[in-house]
């Protein structure tokens, strides 16, 4: 079987998606204004009563009951009034965790990582089991280090840098730190053993188990596997890295753990779950326990995103045309298969339905009170009432603003520039794209976003290099990659390199290396230009893509 050669890094958006944090009651403490000025947010602790915000400024703000001074106040009274954490203000921190006790661990934009809150198992990493009472630099083994993402079990915790290494420390009962021991872990300890040579892209933790992806789309299990969490096909607990078996032969993207139970998403959308089932939180149908992973959600549309908390039972995945489904323990309710929401972000269930409801993630925030100069020119956008200027495609019109496009628009600047304001044409014919590609074109130019399916998104490419608009190549490239399919991956790594997309001819050809056999079954690559076919057999060949 061919090695998986995708890049999870290059695909896992670890970005934040934009949501209201006012789902969450806790956030009903604070005024409008403090509300208003909220960038980024995360609920947490055994009863989601403890909240930690970033402001506008960079500014850091904790309220809530600091359990285990879980809040980093320097002291061990709850307030319901936001207290400032200066030793993070101006920090600028780009990823969260937290464990049971709770303890709270982040790390920054410049790769530090900070811990505070309960420490009795050394999960704060500094050498010794007192608590935490404000925020401190975790410094062994990490001050060299980079690091990108943290991740916390419920009294252990995990680091991962910029090179793809792993770091682990903290309560080790069940082999949760990958040591190759049961003795706790005071101070941050590479991972190695299977993971040694191996670049980490992905981490996350369940209660007292551990997993990581690597890049060529490998996961890896070790601590706590009583409920088949690792999905090795036993319940054995693993004292280090064990790869998942089972899923040799796809890439995974995106791995997330609940409380007992582990999700993983490959980069052709499909979910697997394994592990423990008393709430129906692998959405299988029943109550059973995997010890393996089994595919679930094979009857939806391709999933683009995964969710769960290792203080939860609860699940969610997010469909390309932006549905979003729930299943496991919600709001004390059995779901056993995956229920579609009218919810437009995963992280609402967790608002709603999760127990605790926490945050499975960092969240970033929008606000909504007024209508903004984005939110108008979007309303504007194909308005009869107020346009100027008609473009007239496959017989049907779209209606804009001069002005508009001309800001918006070097080709628009340019081709308005050589009218005289009299000869100008109130209707512009466009016979060289079709309707929905220029349509989608237009709006970008009012909305900054794009709403394709992959085969038109290639039509938007090549009017985005004609235009020489370099963001929208981008926009393009990205929907073409959530996109790709078996079915299609050779007619899109055409178009990559017809339409000089040097990223995405990458993508799609470590996707077409990745899937060779089915790939070269389709149609698409039976109609490949013979010079590219030449130049993809070759590039393949130095990738070792035949090999027995």
């Amino acid at each position: 079987m061919l090695q998986c050669l995708l890049t999870c890094r290059n695909i896992m958006t670890h970005s934040s998606i934009m949501v209201d944090v006012g789902k969450w009651p806790i956030f009903t403490l604070l005024s409008p204004q403090e509300i208003a000025s909220i960038r980024k947010a995360c609920v947490f602790g055994t009863s989601a009563n403890e909240a930690i915000y970033i402001t506008h400024n960079d500014e850091v703000f904790v309220f809530g009951l600091n359990c285990s001074n879980c809040l980093g106040t320097g002291d061990n009274q709850s307030t319901i009034v936001p207290k400032k954490l200066e030793a993070l203000c101006g920090k600028k921190i780009s990823s969260l965790s937290y464990g049971s006790g709770p303890h709270v661990v982040l790390c920054t934009e410049d790769g530090e990582v900070y811990a505070w809150g309960h420490n009795g198992y050394s999960q704060l990493g500094n050498g010794t089991t007192n608590q935490g009472i404000t925020p401190v630099q975790v410094c062994t083994n990490l001050l060299i280090k980079k690091v990108v993402e943290v991740a916390c079990g419920s009294h252990h915790s995990m680091a991962l840098s910029f090179d793809g290494d792993l770091y682990a420390w903290g309560y080790n009962n069940c082999g949760q730190v990958g040591s190759g021991s049961t003795a706790n872990q005071p101070t941050p300890r590479r991972v190695s053993n299977c993971l040694q040579g191996k670049m980490v892209v992905g981490i996350a933790c369940g209660q007292t188990s551990s997993m990581a992806v690597v890049n060529n789309g490998e996961v890896y299990g070790w601590g706590y596997n009583g409920n088949g969490q690792l999905g090795l096909g036993n319940n054995g607990n693993q004292l280090t890295p064990c790869r998942v078996g089972a899923l040799h032969g796809v890439c995974i993207l995106q791995i997330a753990c609940g409380y007992a139970h582990t999700l993983a998403l490959t980069d052709e959308g499909l979910l697997y779950a394994w592990g423990a089932n008393t709430y129906g939180q692998l959405g299988t149908g029943n109550k059973s326990n995997q010890l393996s992973p089994m595919q679930i959600m094979m009857e939806k549309e391709r999933v683009v995103e995964i969710a769960a908390c290792h203080s939860a039972h609860t699940s969610a995945a997010k469909t390309q045309s932006g549905q979003v489904y729930m299943w496991g323990q919600c709001r004390g309710q059995s779901v056993i298969l995956p229920h579609l929401t009218h919810f437009a972000c995963t992280d609402d269930v967790f608002a709603c339905f999760a127990t605790p409801a926490v945050m499975w993630r960092l969240l970033s925030v929008e606000h909504e009170d007024f209508l903004t100069v984005a939110e108008s020119l979007k309303k504007e956008f194909d308005s009869p009432e107020t346009s100027d200027l008609k473009f007239r495609v496959d017989g049907k019109y779209i209606h804009v603003h001069k002005a508009v496009l001309k800001i918006r628009c070097e080709h628009f600047r340019t081709m308005f520039q050589s009218y005289w304001n009299e000869d100008m044409k109130e209707v512009i014919e466009i016979d060289q794209f079709s309707y929905p590609v220029y349509r989608a074109f237009l709006e970008y130019l009012y909305t900054d976003s794009v709403d394709l399916p992959p085969e038109d998104a290639i039509g938007l490419l090549d009017l985005a290099t004609s235009y020489c608009e370099n963001r929208l190549k981008k926009l393009c490239q990205h929907i073409i990659k959530r996109g790709i399919t078996v079915e299609n991956a050779f007619s899109l790594l055409s178009a990559a390199v017809r339409y000089d997309a040097e990223d995405l001819e990458e993508f799609c050809f470590k996707f077409c290396v990745n899937h060779l056999t089915e790939v070269t079954q389709t149609t698409a690559f039976w109609q490949m230009d013979g010079r590219l076919l030449k130049e993809f057999i070759a590039k393949a060949s130095k990738c070792g893509a035949f090999k027995n």
